[in-house]
């Protein structure tokens, strides 16, 4: 019975080894089954680590644990026409003290961020606006800010949103702006500020609308984005 076993985990290790270094190869023809898949696995990780999304722990600070990444959808049709975004409050790319959160034990003055938008294309009803960190250990990543309704006639959003508009709740359950505040020694994260166009004039969601409802919902309406990404660690 264990024969056959054997022979399936000889021809698995032989075909998964072909790529990698022939003196793996030989380990794997030559050792037990149990041996063999240890050998394959270690391959694997060392193939990982060559395409950069393997162990990046020297990247993170002391102390800091590392986790593992997922990839999610953007919920941006891949013929949305793109325009550009960009912030007259950052500086040298960065978010000032002024608009870091004021919790999760960051101190800043979490005030939004004005953006200038253009080129957003025609046919446009609605722009919104995200703020997201898909780099916060969650699984699914943070909603920062969500604002929606936006008039078309919009060019770019002030401190306070134009009338109409609805401000969303963030990920900590609180609706308006809250800032970067990623944890201490972990890496960069980076902040994605997104400008949506949309098909429609309002997307009728409650402010309390959960991020990714409010998300979802705007998927189907997307006929435009823009985005600039903004790092920030502590």
């Amino acid at each position: 019975m264990s024969r056959p076993f054997r022979t399936r985990v000889a021809t698995t290790a032989t075909a998964t080894t072909a790529t990698t270094a022939t003196a793996g190869a030989t380990a794997v023809r030559r050792s037990r089954p149990y041996r063999g898949a240890a050998a394959v696995t270690l391959s694997a990780a060392a193939v990982l680590t060559l395409l950069g999304v393997g162990d990046s722990s020297a990247q993170v600070g002391k102390g800091v644990k590392e986790f593992g990444r997922v990839s999610v959808r953007s919920g941006v049709p891949a013929g949305a026409q793109r325009f550009a975004v960009s912030s007259p409050d950052l500086v040298n790319g960065r978010f000032p003290q002024s608009h870091w959160a004021n919790a999760f034990g960051c101190d800043g003055g979490n005030q939004p961020l004005r953006l200038e938008w253009r080129g957003a294309p025609t046919g446009t009803r609605s722009f919104a606006v995200t703020m997201f960190d898909p780099d916060a250990p969650t699984g699914s990543g943070f909603w920062h800010w969500l604002v929606w309704d936006v008039p078309a006639t919009a060019t770019g959003l002030g401190a306070t949103p134009p009338a109409g508009a609805v401000t969303g709740a963030d990920d900590a359950g609180v609706q308006g702006y809250l800032g970067p505040c990623p944890p201490v020694g972990d890496r960069p994260h980076h902040y994605q500020i997104n400008v949506y166009a949309l098909d429609t004039p309002s997307l009728a969601l409650p402010a309390a609308t959960p991020a990714a409802v409010t998300a979802f919902s705007m998927s189907g309406h997307v006929i435009g984005h823009a985005q600039t990404t903004v790092l920030a660690a502590r």
